[in-house]
């Protein structure tokens, strides 16, 4: 992720009207980075989800009204246990990555099948959340800070379904294979960390705005406007 960045950012930095630059793309073979299809199609992903999230969190801001009080979620709950759990899938698909970079494919099938195992228990704890709120009488009508509440978890979960969807079939297929033949699904399965890796950043910044620094974040915005 670190030298995606890098290139991305230092082709960015690129003056094409200079001459000594010129020189430079003349000589390019016109490939600018080494990605995957895999790592490309999530990259595509990347760009359409983040307009979608970003709409959500908009409408959030703009549709409390001043008054609307905002301290509604119980304090500690699963929500910090959902986060927990999403770390401990980053930290696997780490563990895998660093397993491919080595050539090392001994521990790969386990913590793939970690990484799906933490997964739908993170979908459960969602949902499981969902149903304690309702028990409270906390609805998507309940008032706008619900509404977006839920339908941006409910968001995340089908970004998160559909990783799933896709970890099932590179699961599948890495089982079957003997460890000297599991390096052939090294862009998949990097595919696949760069995605769960997007789900943590989007579900920090929920996480954090809408609810642990949720009343500071809305004064913030409020001075702003104002």
């Amino acid at each position: 992720m670190s030298n995606l960045l890098k290139k991305l950012f230092g082709t960015l930095s690129q003056k094409p009207w200079e001459k000594e630059q010129a020189v430079i793309d003349s000589q390019h073979s016109g490939k600018s980075f080494n990605l995957s299809l895999q790592t490309s199609a999530v990259i595509v992903i990347f760009g359409l989800s983040t307009v979608l999230f970003s709409l959500v969190l908009s409408s959030y801001l703009y549709t409390i009204p001043p008054e609307q009080d905002t301290l509604f979620l119980l304090k500690p709950n699963l929500l910090w246990i959902n986060t927990v759990v999403l770390f401990f899938i980053t930290y696997f698909f780490g563990k895998i990555i660093k397993d491919l970079k080595k050539n090392n494919p001994t521990n790969i099938k386990k913590n793939l099948i970690l990484v799906g195992i933490l997964s739908y228990l993170f979908l459960f704890g969602q949902l499981f959340f969902w149903y304690q709120l309702m028990q409270d009488d906390k609805f998507v009508s309940t008032n706008s800070y619900f509404s977006s509440f839920y339908y941006f978890t409910a968001l995340h979960g089908l970004h998160l379904l559909g990783g799933l969807f896709f970890w099932g079939k590179v699961c599948s297929k890495t089982l079957k294979l003997n460890n000297s033949e599991i390096m052939n699904q090294s862009k998949s399965i990097s595919a696949l960390s760069l995605y769960w890796t997007f789900l943590l950043i989007v579900w920090l910044v929920f996480f954090l705005t809408m609810y642990v620094f949720n009343d500071v974040f809305i004064d913030w915005c409020k001075s702003l406007i104002t």
